[in-house]
């Protein structure tokens, strides 16, 4: 098998700044938009980040349709919805105003929208046929109003798939979004627990790319259209993981548990985004593949702060339930990596010694979800032993991610980081 010899930087453009969502209506008339679909969740419908983007729009005299239907947590079912929403206009380019939930949702759309194809053909395998998109996309502005995913900066689509009561997604780095507008204005109405579990996905990014499998032990794609978005750890994602991790150490309690301290705000946006430059081209591994089928089976757990009335377990807080048994078990891999982590969340790793790495770290962690009243484990969100198979069984069509840790994991070894994961502390 022959290894892959290089890597590839794929980014979107980012603004920033307090103020500049009203300058989308400004930036589509100059590409001569002629008609755009506007997307969003029914609760943030209502509240001022998507009224800014209407408005500006209204200015610059552009004409545009709301779609206001997408899913918290969407599924193939939501997906289609939007699809089909837009396939009844010709819309020429695309605006997401919201978390993950509704960026995914638009970057499925626009794919669908720009290149018609039957739904599991963009699918990631092997649930899908994981094709390429065949060409360049219309062009997609994102807005988000959480600070966790770093969507806006990622050619990465993630939804549950409900057949199989898991995640999935679509991957593909002309995906990604043209401009990401970074407005903190637009995370002031973000409750506490939502700023919790959205940076705790930001806190997983950075670690995850990180410690990812170098690049240069990835197999080599027969042609660059097909080297993955998730490349695997290399030079330039590290610098981004690094430093998104740098500023979640500094920044992210403060700002769940003073959301006046705009600061802290301000400065967990920024780290969202650079962590999405990082694992948006290295990739996540085992947090984030173990995390989806513990969304996707949810039975019936409500957290806090999140709207709807269906059972769910918010993407952030499903994947730091199951990261400190997985970075105790990559340590082996690279524990430097995992010291590294380690030393940038505050733990003393002077006289640290290479067995002891994922230990250190994962206490680094344990001690942040305390502080922040995450569940205790996988337990308090409704699993317990008879639901590891299932886990597991969920965990296994994740390839894209799971290929990517350090170590190589076995079915067993599964198995065993969802029973360490049942009780976190």
């Amino acid at each position: 098998m022959a290894l892959e010899y290089a890597f590839e930087l794929a980014s979107s453009s980012i603004r920033f700044g307090r103020g500049v969502t009203r300058e989308i209506g400004m930036d589509l008339k100059e590409m001569k938009a002629q008609r755009v679909m506007v997307l969003t969740d029914p609760n943030l419908a209502k509240l001022a980040p998507v009224d800014t983007v209407l408005q500006s729009l209204r200015d610059n005299k552009i004409p545009f349709a709301l779609f206001d239907r997408v899913l918290v947590e969407p599924s193939d079912v939501s997906l289609r919805e939007a699809i089909a929403f837009a396939a009844q206009d010709r819309f020429d380019a695309f605006v997401a105003v919201g978390g993950g939930s509704t960026m995914d949702t638009a970057k499925a759309v626009n794919l669908y929208d720009t290149w018609p194809a039957d739904f599991l053909d963009y699918v990631n395998a092997p649930v899908g046929k994981g094709l390429p998109a065949p060409g360049p996309l219309k062009p997609l502005i994102a807005v988000p109003t959480t600070s966790g995913t770093g969507s806006e900066t990622t050619g990465v689509a993630i939804f549950d798939y409900t057949p199989l009561h898991a995640k999935t997604g679509i991957a593909h780095r002309r995906m990604k979004p043209m401009l990401g507008i970074l407005d903190p204005d637009n995370t002031r109405t973000m409750p506490p627990q939502v700023a919790a579990t959205s940076g705790f996905d930001v806190l997983s990014h950075a670690i995850e790319s990180y410690t990812a499998l170098p690049f240069h032990q990835r197999p080599r794609p027969e042609r660059p259209v097909l080297r993955p978005a998730y490349q695997g750890s290399n030079p330039i994602s590290d610098i981004w993981s690094l430093e998104a991790l740098r500023w979640v150490a500094k920044y992210f309690v403060r700002a769940v548990e003073d959301p006046d301290d705009l600061e802290a705000r301000e400065k967990m946006q920024l780290a969202a985004s650079y962590a999405g430059v990082g694992f948006g081209n290295a990739g996540v591994h085992l947090p984030h593949g173990m995390s989806y089928p513990v969304s996707g089976m949810v039975r019936k757990f409500r957290p806090e702060g999140f709207p709807g009335d269906r059972p769910i377990v918010p993407h952030g807080m499903s994947v730091i339930l199951n990261a400190p048994a997985v970075f105790r078990f990559t340590a082996q891999a690279c524990p430097d990596r995992h010291l590294v982590a380690a030393e940038i969340l505050g733990a003393d790793v002077s006289r640290a010694r290479p067995e002891d790495a994922g230990k250190i770290l994962s206490d680094r962690l344990v001690a942040i979800m305390q502080r922040l009243k995450m569940p205790r484990g996988l337990r308090a969100v409704g699993y317990d032993k008879s639901d590891i198979p299932a886990l597991v069984q969920g965990t296994l069509p994740q390839a894209r991610v799971t290929k990517l840790s350090p170590r190589p994991v076995t079915e067993t070894d599964l198995a065993h980081l969802f029973e360490e994961s049942l009780q976190g502390w």
